[in-house]
């Protein structure tokens, strides 16, 4: 289960890296990651959120809450030097 306050989150297909971020609400955040009608939100990247869709069954997560929204994002800028690259930026 996603946190329902700040954190971070992960998705991966099998091995790959598909992509990361921060959040002030990762369970709202994770709603965002699907294309309408399926996802809530307003991210625009739609080859993102088409690519979460087609690989639906096979995709993986991690979500990691903090205690902050600056520590979630300290730990975003973590994951986006020491574990890149991944299939899309945040």
């Amino acid at each position: 289960m996603a946190p329902l306050g700040p954190g971070c989150y992960e998705l991966r297909v099998a091995d790959q890296k598909v992509l990361y971020g921060s959040s002030k609400n990762v369970a709202l955040r994770m709603t965002s990651l699907l294309p309408w009608p399926y996802g809530a939100g307003t991210r625009r990247n739609s080859d993102k959120r088409e690519f979460v869709l087609v690989n639906i069954s096979r995709v993986e997560y991690r979500t990691i809450a903090c205690e902050t929204t600056d520590q979630a994002k300290k730990l975003e800028k973590h994951m986006e030097e020491d574990l890149g690259p991944y299939l899309f930026s945040t």
